[in-house]
């Protein structure tokens, strides 16, 4: 009876169907009735509060708000502002340095850093170049004759430079991984050879014949850096100006305001939020063909550009102060949190201590075990089903195709915020918001496609002769995936579950409305701390959200060595 199902249905053990529905629910369910949950009270109509005449008055109340036009700009601003520096970074980096020692040393720099949460570099990045910062306290009083901290509007400045800095520090890693994984599908030292020998510099030959081959590969990766850029809440919080913030940091003050009647102000204000960030992907869109028109006409002009060595330099530069500035904003962090009466305009604290560390694993040890186990919960439950459709595909004798890879960015390209305070009233009804289960479901979202895109291509490069070797020998596909594929993926699998769970403690939006203030995690706590003045337990927190990854991706590396310590070929450094 099973196999005559399997074979009407075409759900059986080898089939992706199934998983793929399971993946298209998982990800497809929660945001189309997150974003109905938001729609519907934007225009009136929630029946829990009174509301059950549908009704423009949320909207009139959202544009009337002061400063509404000012946050809007600010998001639309900063968002393109940010994708456009970040991608031009990459793009001018990898046109001048790819193929060389510099890009592969500056590559082993830039890929941890993905796994950091944007709310931890942010924090770096304030202690680095706030008014009381390191970069003061060097100067200060010798050489700037500051005894107290100067009267600069720095952080939180009103055009947003200090966020948009920010979200670059964390987006360049992204999009620099992005186009790595691009450039496997591009013959990048034939193509440079090709130009070369016809008098091209590195960067321009790269630019007309590699970069139009690269950017339709990293495209969607872009959207989904520029929709999160202009609807960002944590950097926005602790960088962003806040007289009037960006959009989406007041659209959650206004859901956590006690005065149920902001509840239809918030949904409203979420419902322009999607306005904006399409708003910014259709400008982007028409910014493409500009530049695509612009491309195609100066490669016809002849110009060579043969000597840039000049630009190579200083996007090197550029670069390395990237990275020094993301590495010195976490050895604040590590200084901050051993440091006790560090006052300005002292360069160092004047005595270290473990007190502050000792407090919060103390008194916050709920709260790191529970960023464990939503971290861990979710990233090898997504870790599964993604195994589980690549090996119904494997059976199929096919591959995911491009539409589901495109698929897995809708959550990427739909604002956060504009859909999870729907997907909260659907919790609420289910009787499970404020739960672990609730905030676990609500953070895979978010962790399932970046666990796809970190094992699909490992999973796709396998030799196939181990299995059908495996297979002449009697081998059934279940011995052969426990016994010869799953053991030789281990390593990628292991690092698409670190990466997932990096994703899952950086989750601050979807942990707040989810979790209904209930369910604490060290990302929640940084961002309450940020108000207060104890930088001192700020930094432990903020440390804390490096190290929870780094341990597991520590053991990501450290599982496959000891599990395959006596057999040479498979382990992971080697080389064969």
């Amino acid at each position: 009876m099973a196999q005559r199902f399997q074979m009407k249905t075409g759900l059986g053990a080898g089939s992706p169907k199934l998983p793929t529905l399971l993946l298209f629910v998982l990800l497809a369910g929660p945001i189309s009735a997150g974003l109905l949950g938001t729609l519907l009270p934007a225009f009136g109509y929630l029946p829990a509060l009174g509301a059950s005449d549908p009704s423009p008055d949320a909207f009139r109340a959202l544009f009337s708000a002061p400063g509404i036009w000012t946050s809007i700009a600010l998001s639309l601003g900063t968002g393109l502002v940010a994708t456009a520096l970040s991608l031009g970074i990459v793009i001018l980096f990898t046109a001048g340095w790819s193929s060389t020692r510099a890009f592969d040393n500056l590559r082993r720099f830039l890929s941890p850093l993905l796994s950091v949460p944007h709310a931890a570099a942010a924090f770096g990045l304030a202690f680095l170049i706030a008014p009381s910062g390191f970069l003061v306290r060097l100067v200060s009083p010798a050489l700037s004759g500051w005894e107290r901290p100067p009267d600069l509007l720095i952080l939180n400045d009103p055009y947003g430079l200090t966020m948009t800095a920010g979200l670059i520090l964390k987006e360049v890693p992204f999009l620099f991984l992005m186009t790595v994984a691009a450039l496997t599908q591009v013959n990048v030292k034939s193509i440079s050879r090709a130009v070369a020998s016809l008098g091209y510099g590195r960067m321009r030959g790269f630019l007309i014949t590699a970069a139009p081959q690269v950017y339709p590969q990293i495209r969607l990766p872009v959207l989904a850096v520029l929709a999160y850029s202009t609807s960002v809440v944590d950097v926005a919080l602790i960088l962003g100006p806040t007289t009037p913030a960006p959009l989406a940091p007041r659209i959650l003050v206004w859901l956590s305001d006690p005065d149920p009647a902001m509840r239809l102000k918030a949904s409203a204000g979420a419902v322009l939020q999607i306005a904006v960030s399409a708003l910014a992907i259709l400008i982007w869109l028409g910014f493409e063909r500009l530049a695509r028109n612009w491309f195609f006409r100066t490669s016809r002009t002849g110009r060579r550009q043969a000597s840039d060595r000049v630009p190579r330099f200083l996007v090197l530069t550029f670069v390395i102060i990237l990275v020094a500035v993301t590495a010195s904003g976490f050895g604040l962090l590590g200084l901050w949190s051993v440091a006790r009466g560090w006052w300005f305009p002292d360069t160092f604290p004047a005595q270290l201590t473990l007190a502050t560390w000792r407090e919060a694993l103390t008194t916050g040890g709920t709260t790191i075990w529970t960023t464990f186990v939503l971290g861990a919960g979710s990233a090898i439950c997504c870790a599964a089903l993604v195994i589980w459709l690549l090996e119904s595909h494997t059976r199929a004798g096919n591959v995911p195709g491009n539409r589901l890879r495109q698929f897995l960015f809708l959550p990427l390209l739909v604002p956060q915020v504009s859909f999870l305070f729907g997907l909260q009233v659907l919790f609420i009804h289910a009787q499970i918001d404020g739960t672990l289960l609730a905030v676990m479901l609500a953070h895979s979202v978010f962790v399932l496609p970046y666990v796809f895109l970190a094992l699909a291509d490992p999973w796709a490069h396998q030799d196939p002769r181990y299995a059908r070797i495996a297979a002449t020998l009697g081998a059934t596909n279940s011995r052969i995936f426990r016994k010869v594929r799953l053991p030789m993926l281990l390593t990628p699998l292991l690092v698409a579950i670190a990466i997932g769970f990096a994703v899952s403690v950086g989750q601050y939006l979807p942990t707040v409305l989810i979790g209904s203030g209930r369910v604490s995690t060290v990302t929640t706590e940084s961002l309450a701390l940020a108000a207060g003045g104890n930088r001192s337990l700020l930094g432990v927190y903020a440390m804390l959200q490096l190290i929870l990854p780094f341990i597991v991706f520590s053991l990501a590396s450290l599982i496959p060595a000891l599990v395959f310590r006596n057999r040479l070929g498979m382990r992971p450094t080697s080389t064969h």
